[in-house]
């Protein structure tokens, strides 16, 4: 490979007979003491401007080799668009939710939002983890918890009225009694997601400890 030749720049020389030319012309050098001190700023002068040039030197002529690696790690997670699409809309549902949590002052109902939002995001992470969950998930983010956002807006509109009718009131406390079911509905849906990992994981189980057995490493094989 061609080697890169090193810039050099003339600036310090430069900017050592601009300090004897100034410096004599400002006081006149007429023995050794000036002469010396004069040496001293050009030398400081030529120290600093060679820092300055050769720095920037570096920075023009450097050769960066990673320059495209960091490129095409710029996004290191890429998903396939089945899963991109559910981190999208679980993004989206977070972010309503988190604003119903704000607006709305009543702690019983913010408690269970705060729940639903948990649990929403787990079932939105199993998407990245298995992605043959993905059908179960989209069910989840396209009626489920859409259908629980537009009740808890309905909530907070009868609740920002500042009216205790019967109607307002009785569809309140029905919208909160729903957030109970939905809570447990989607803890359930959560824990059938994991189904098939629970499966994988009991049949690694099972292989190891046939292996274990086959070779005698087992604490279980008796002695012969």
């Amino acid at each position: 490979m061609k080697k890169r030749r090193k810039n050099s720049s003339v600036a310090p020389i430069y900017t050592v007979a601009a300090v004897f030319l100034i410096y004599s012309f400002m006081w006149p050098i007429y023995n050794i003491g000036r002469l010396i001190a004069a040496a001293v700023l050009a030398f400081v002068g030529f120290m600093a401007v060679r820092a300055l040039t050769s720095g920037k030197a570096a920075k023009a002529g450097e050769e960066t080799p990673e320059a495209e690696p960091k490129a095409q790690k710029a996004e290191d997670k890429k998903y396939s668009p089945e899963v991109q699409a559910i981190i999208d809309e679980g993004k989206r549902a977070q972010s309503e939710l988190g604003r119903l949590y704000a607006s709305i002052p009543d702690v019983e109902v913010k408690h269970k939002i705060r729940d639903i939002m948990e649990v929403s995001d787990k079932i939105i992470e199993d998407a990245i983890d298995d992605p043959s969950d993905v059908p179960q998930i989209k069910k989840f983010l396209d009626y489920y918890l859409p259908t629980t956002i537009k009740l808890l807006n309905a909530y907070d509109r009868m609740g920002a009225q500042g009216i205790e009718g019967e109607h307002i009131s009785g569809t309140m406390k029905s919208i909160s009694e729903m957030l109970d079911t939905a809570i447990e509905a989607y803890h359930k849906l959560l824990d059938s997601l994991f189904a098939n990992q629970a499966l994988d994981v009991e049949t690694d189980i099972e292989v190891m400890n046939t292996l274990l057995k086959r070779e005698g490493l087992s604490g279980s094989a008796g002695a012969m």
